[in-house]
């Protein structure tokens, strides 16, 4: 099973410029990923894909191969599903063929690589991508409201007539921790659910997904705490 690891990570970020290598525990965040994927001893290659020069730099670092990716690939409303698709076939035109497509985003540098292993080992024939996921905080039963222009609201699940919160369902805030699948099934399909879904659950502070400077700061405190408690041991 030949498993290569590809980790997306975009210049032009607008919620926090420059986060992929913005330094984070005195390395660039996009280097968490590289150092996660090369703790797993099931991935064969890794590989960064981008449009920028700097964060291309930052991988050459840390002896990663660079996939450039297209100006069109990397704006804001371009589907990142288009930048993994390009990735494959990238390689597929120079002869490489490989059974497993993992996708490790540089947001998430608080992963470790039990849970990336734990993805690999959960996707089966009966699978076509597997995914993280974390507790929710809310609930769509209870208090994740819908509202209008005029600011009319409703519960998401308001029709369910779910009145204790025992009787919900447990929900679950998808993550960006871990995607794993078959690159065939990004080549015809478009999109993660396009087919049977099995996700892993992690622990909320190993699944920081930074977006903002307020994300950031949280992996920060995060990153902290875990250090302190590796002295404490």
């Amino acid at each position: 099973m030949t498993v290569y690891a590809f980790i997306f990570a975009r210049g032009n970020s607008k919620g926090l410029p420059g986060k992929n290598i913005k330094l984070l525990g005195g390395i660039p965040l996009l280097a968490h990923s590289i150092r996660v994927a090369k703790e797993v001893a099931a991935i064969d290659k890794i590989y960064v894909s981008t449009d920028s020069d700097d964060i291309a730099a930052v991988a050459a670092d840390y002896a990663v191969e660079v996939i450039k990716r297209p100006e069109d690939l990397a704006s804001d409303t371009a589907p990142e599903w288009l930048a993994w698709r390009h990735a494959i076939e990238y390689l597929n035109a120079r002869g490489e063929k490989f059974d497993l497509f993992l996708s490790l985003p540089a947001t998430s540098p608080l992963r470790s690589a039990l849970d990336v292993q734990r993805c690999l080992d959960a996707i089966d024939e009966k699978t076509d991508m597997v995914v993280t996921v974390t507790p929710a905080s809310r609930s769509p039963y209870f208090n994740m409201l819908v509202r209008n222009d005029e600011g009319v609201s409703a519960l998401v699940c308001s029709g369910d007539n779910v009145a204790r919160r025992q009787d919900a369902p447990l929900v679950y805030d998808m993550t960006t921790v871990a995607y794993v699948t078959r690159p065939e099934f990004v080549l015809e399909q478009y999109g993660v659910f396009a087919g049977r879904v099995k996700s892993i659950i992690v622990p909320k502070e190993r699944a920081v997904d930074i977006d903002d400077i307020y994300d950031f700061k949280m992996a920060e405190f995060f990153l902290a705490v875990k250090g302190d408690s590796h002295v404490e041991e």
